[in-house]
């Protein structure tokens, strides 16, 4: 596989950096507007950072919504730092960026949602090479394509610690790398 440019995983670098990018200027500049963002993270994830009580009661996924009560947002290269409150305990969390599997700004529709890139899914992608060969003749052979079209916009809400709204937040464009990738 090491012959091979992953773009997969470029992607999702690249995808986390816009991530990144809104985050530090809401830390810098608050959140303008009316956006406000849902965090979805592995909650197991190497450097994630929340406290034995909150591990008990979300021990796979969490989401968090930075709107209005959160405070004390840093951002870093690697992770984002945010107090927020659950059950009128606040709260301090660690959230390393390689965590995050979903991030959505409901105010203007805008969804991401990362995939986790496992040994499995790389054998997947690893052409062999008579595969190589006929993708190449394919690609001389063909005429020009036309990119794919885009998927329908998601529905589904992410699931919501308190406080949370009332009615489920959707519609908004979920970009899922794993439609790019070889099957």
């Amino acid at each position: 596989m090491a012959d091979q440019i992953r773009y997969d995983l470029l992607t999702q670098q690249a995808l986390r950096g816009v991530v990144r990018s809104v985050l530090t200027d809401a830390a810098k500049k608050g959140l303008p507007g009316d956006h406000h963002f849902y965090i979805t993270f592995d909650t197991k994830a190497d450097g994630v950072g929340i406290s034995e009580r909150l591990l008990g009661q979300y021990p796979e996924e969490m989401t968090i919504i930075l709107q209005h009560q959160f405070w004390d947002l840093e951002v870093s290269d690697t992770e984002l730092e945010v107090g927020l409150s659950f059950g009128g305990i606040p709260e301090k969390l660690t959230v390393p960026f390689e965590a995050i599997t979903g991030f959505f700004d409901p105010s203007v529709q805008f969804g991401l949602q990362f995939e986790e890139v496992t040994e499995a899914d790389e054998a997947k992608t690893a052409p062999s090479v008579t595969q190589d060969k006929a993708v190449g003749d394919k690609a001389r052979n063909a005429k020009p394509a036309k990119p794919p079209a885009v998927a329908a916009p998601a529905k589904a809400a992410p699931a919501t610690p308190e406080p949370g709204p009332d009615k489920p937040v959707g519609g908004g464009e979920v970009v899922r790398l794993d439609r790019f990738r070889k099957k």
